[in-house]
């Protein structure tokens, strides 16, 4: 009886230890489906198409090892734009989801600028902050660095990194630019001097200041340190917020590949001198690549299953820079170039907004998986609110779409009509000049920025637009005959889908306007009585 008794109290303990371990497994299942999700934005300065090495495998170079593996366990975006072909309004458009014509930023804000992204405009971590995450920001804001235009009062719990374009400045060991620039100025004090010197168009009175939150912690910053402070940031957000047990948002803008170049130079590397030519690209290049796999490695380690990372570009190659830029890959332009003139960034030619993609979430995205669906970076706003449950405001228009099921179901639908900006070339500043659809790209401008070796080409009005069939002809160099039917079929398409665009635009109540006054006093300047506004605070 006494045996009895037991083998039945050790099986109803045995029913209730599963009960309970049922119970757990159900209670873990339901947080993990509940659990906010993490963001990790990558945004690469200046970056080619053609400097992901998954994107040109016949070129078989192996300068972005890290990026490869990411695309071989995520999806590899090849048909995905910046939001314009210089760094403010890019920017802009991907912290709103908004063209420069509704934001405001049509193009890049300055050392001298006061103001910056209209404080009308509402940002992604704004809005992230708002549910509970934690928002961080390393490397390049260049959206306003002064009073409440600086990253910390737009939506930023904190920030780590360069105010704008790390060109903007001197510095005490200048990394590789064309033409070379000096070091700063260290001779005493002086007046700040916000106009380019004779040296080669660079900055010499001004340091590049490194900011941390709202204070400046080290002017003029050392470039050749910049990479391992911004991957020790990075790591340590990421860390401290699966610790708290805290959904985040982590917004890394690289300095990468952005001249001047700093690449590690170690006893194991090339040294200054052998380092030349396309060695400091390809230099920069792994360096960049070797700071992404760190931040998927820790990633991967703290909470991979619940962490997207997005990688991407906010524009293409600074071609004037010769050696010093990287790859458009196919999308050379050569309508353009034929005439002269440079066809990549600030430009509207392929090689000026096609920028390299990777989408890595384990389990949510599939590995192994390409698309070629019609994206821009204006969509991570409305594709990262949606996965974090979150609802925009709807007291506005915006304009990129939500991409999560080209993201996680193969989708291939993205957008049926992408617009690209003007924001350097001739011309207005932010004038929606190209339109693409489909497989079809018209111009109604054609223009250059200034290529290696100073030709810049002509700007010219087209009407009826040039069209290019992108299928056939990747490189746009001959246009689609105006007098076949492809031709008219597109270009009605095109006309009537613009003109409902730009008048929406003109009907938006929403519509910012940017103030790009400049003025010497709004300089950041860490101390004025010191030469370059020096001081080293860093430990």
């Amino acid at each position: 009886m006494v045996a009895v008794v037991t083998q039945l109290l050790l099986s109803g303990m045995l029913l209730f230890g599963m009960l309970l371990h049922t119970l757990s497994q159900h209670e873990a299942r339901v947080d993990k489906l509940n659990r906010k999700p993490n963001f990790i934005i990558i945004l690469a300065d200046d970056i080619g198409w053609g400097d992901l090495d998954a994107n040109q495998p016949e070129e078989k170079a192996n300068n972005t090892p890290n990026l490869n593996l990411m695309a071989l366990q995520g999806l590899r975006l090849t048909d995905f734009h910046s939001p314009a072909s210089t760094c403010s309004p890019s920017r802009a458009a991907i912290l709103t989801g908004r063209y420069g014509l509704r934001n405001g930023v049509t193009h890049n804000f300055a050392v001298g600028s006061v103001a910056g992204l209209p404080l009308s405009e509402v940002t992604l971590p704004q809005l992230l902050q708002g549910e509970g995450y934690y928002t961080a920001m390393i490397g390049k804001w260049h959206l306003g660095h002064n009073g409440p235009y600086s990253p910390t009062h737009r939506g930023f719990d904190y920030y780590l990194g360069i105010p704008y374009s790390n060109d903007m400045g001197c510095t005490d060991r200048p990394g590789y630019n064309l033409p070379q620039c000096l070091p700063c100025d260290t001779s005493g004090p002086q007046v700040i001097r916000l106009r380019r010197s004779v040296h080669g168009g660079c900055y010499s009175k001004v340091g590049l200041p490194l900011i941390e939150n709202r204070s400046i912690v080290e002017q003029p910053l050392d470039l050749w340190t910049l990479t391992e402070q911004y991957k020790s940031a990075a790591l340590r957000i990421i860390h401290s917020a699966r610790e708290r047990g805290q959904p985040y948002l982590l917004y890394i803008a690289l300095a990468h590949m952005h001249v001047p170049l700093a690449p590690p130079l170690s006893t194991e590397a090339p040294t200054t001198a052998q380092l030349s030519n396309d060695g400091v690209y390809a230099a920069s290049l792994r360096e960049m690549d070797s700071l992404v796999g760190a931040i998927k490695t820790v990633s991967d380690n703290s909470d991979k299953d619940n962490t997207l990372i997005w990688f991407t570009g906010d524009n293409g190659p600074w071609e004037q820079k010769c050696q010093y830029a990287g790859s458009v890959g196919p999308f050379t332009g050569k309508w353009q170039t034929s005439k002269g003139g440079g066809s990549a960034k600030r430009t509207t030619w392929e090689g000026g907004h096609r920028v390299p993609t990777v989408a890595y979430w384990p389990g949510r995205i599939p590995a192994n998986t390409t698309s070629s669906a019609l994206l821009s970076g204006m969509d991570i706003f409305p594709t990262v609110l949606s996965l974090a449950g979150v609802t925009p405001p709807t007291d506005r228009r915006y304009d990129g779409i939500d991409a999560t099921n080209v993201l996680m179901r193969r989708e291939e639908m993205g957008h049926e009509f992408l617009f690209h900006p003007n924001s350097g070339a001739a011309g207005s500043f932010g004038d929606l000049q190209t339109v693409r659809t489909g497989k079809h790209k018209a111009f109604y401008i054609t223009g250059a920025a200034e290529a290696c070796g100073g030709g810049t080409g002509m700007q010219k009005v087209h009407n009826p637009p040039l069209i290019f069939d992108l299928e056939r002809d990747e490189a746009e160099e001959t246009p689609l005959a105006v007098d076949t039917p492809e031709y008219k079929a597109a270009a009605e398409r095109i006309a009537r889908r613009r003109e409902e665009l730009l008048w929406d635009i003109a009907t938006d109540k929403s519509v910012s306007t940017a103030d790009y006054r400049t003025d010497e006093s709004a300089a950041p300047c860490c101390d004025p009585r010191q030469a370059v506004c020096r001081c080293h605070t860093l430990g």
